[in-house]
């Protein structure tokens, strides 16, 4: 037997299992009090509103990238049966590209033409708009019904209606656009959008499972309850939404093209834009178009007055209330208050968000509504 033979040295663990068995080690808790965590947790809240108030691109980004997730989860839900989820989503964000460079490439370039005609027709349209008042206000002034002479007053009329028409473009188009395109690029913000939807799409599994995880086990299920009805109510609602807007601006531009009003692309373009108003928008829709169209003749005026108030009552009377039915659940009258009260406080955004906050609301609400239950107190006397 060889005793100089070299004895085999220890068996050493790999380093990957140490490090496993280093992470494996159960973290040391950091003690704190309840008032601390509270503090702490109230602090991170002032400081995230503080950053989205500083930088209002980022929550608009935001919206607009969880909207068109939230729009696209219907076709990505639909090919993930048949294909990889990342395939389908894939798929869904292609066909949404060839939807946009088709209606990009054909109708785009005919309203921005059409647009940039009737902003370079519009002294004279004022100029015919202008005489037809002059004409009207003759009438009045021959039966005395007039404080001054009839030139006067149409020209302050004129003047209003211009100040009218500046304010509510500058409000309904100048604010959302600004914010959306005035700090960065319009590459720049598309991009970010469509990196918020992939990425929400891609990884809903993991934001579920990490909301499902918060909650504890026994409330699990009803938290999943409450995720599924809160993303089919918001889902549906955009999707109920984008038919809206489509049939009002495509009911508006034919039946103007037919009328024989001028620019109905652009106009009915406009009214898709105001559609997204609930209630409001197809009167604000409404009144470009009736000017243009009484520009033109009296006649041309009368009917597209007849028009707006026909899409009105659809609107009104069988889109909306359709929509609210089968997604929101509101009544029509809390959904007016909301938008008039949205519109109070945050102005147009304010107005464009009342309809989703309602409808987040309401399912909050049908949430506790059949699972709180009350008890009494110990303090309570008895019986």
């Amino acid at each position: 037997m060889n005793l100089n033979k070299t004895q085999p040295e220890p068996i050493r663990l790999p380093e990957r299992r140490v490090l496993r068995r280093r992470m494996a080690r159960k973290p040391t808790p950091i003690r704190i009090s309840v008032t601390a965590w509270q503090l702490v947790l109230l602090g991170l809240a002032a400081l995230l509103a503080l950053i989205l108030w500083a930088v209002p691109i980022v929550p608009a980004i935001a919206l607009a990238g969880f909207a068109v997730a939230l729009v696209l989860s219907f076709p990505v839900h639909l090919f993930a049966q048949h294909v990889p989820r990342s395939l389908a989503i894939l798929l869904s964000f292609l066909i949404l590209l060839a939807v946009v460079l088709l209606l990009a490439y054909i109708l785009l370039p005919l309203i921005v033409s059409q647009a940039g005609a009737l902003v370079t027709a519009l002294p004279e349209l004022v100029q015919n708009l202008e005489q037809y008042l002059v004409r009207a206000l003759r009438a009045l002034h021959a039966r005395d019904l007039l404080p001054d002479t009839p030139e006067p007053v149409a020209g302050r009329l004129i003047s209003d209606i211009k100040d009218s028409l500046g304010l509510i473009a500058n409000n309904v188009l100048g604010r959302t656009l600004g914010i959306l395109f005035g700090t960065f690029s319009w590459a720049l913000t598309l991009f970010a959008v469509v990196f918020i939807a992939a990425s929400l799409l891609a990884n809903v599994r993991s934001f579920k499972a990490a909301y499902l995880t918060s909650v504890p086990s026994h409330y699990r299920h009803d938290a999943l309850e409450f995720w599924d009805a809160l993303g089919h109510a918001l889902s549906s609602y955009l999707g109920g939404l984008a038919v809206v807007l489509a049939i009002q601006g495509g009911l508006s531009a034919a039946a103007l093209f037919l009328i024989g009003v001028p620019y109905s692309l652009a106009l009915g373009a406009w009214v898709s834009i105001t559609a997204v108003i609930p209630y409001l928008g197809a009167w604000i829709g409404a009144i470009p178009a009736l000017l243009v169209a009484f520009s033109i003749s009296p006649t041309a005026a009368v009917l597209t007055g007849m028009l707006f108030l026909a899409i009105q009552q659809l609107e009104g009377n069988v889109l909306t209330p359709r929509i609210q039915a089968q997604t929101i659940k509101v009544p029509s009258v809390l959904v007016f208050l909301g938008v008039l009260a949205g519109g109070s406080l945050a102005g147009i955004t304010g107005v464009l968000l009342a309809v989703p906050a309602l409808a987040t609301l309401r399912v909050i609400f049908d949430f506790f509504r059949v699972r709180l239950r009350t008890e009494p107190s110990p303090l309570d006397p008895p019986g």
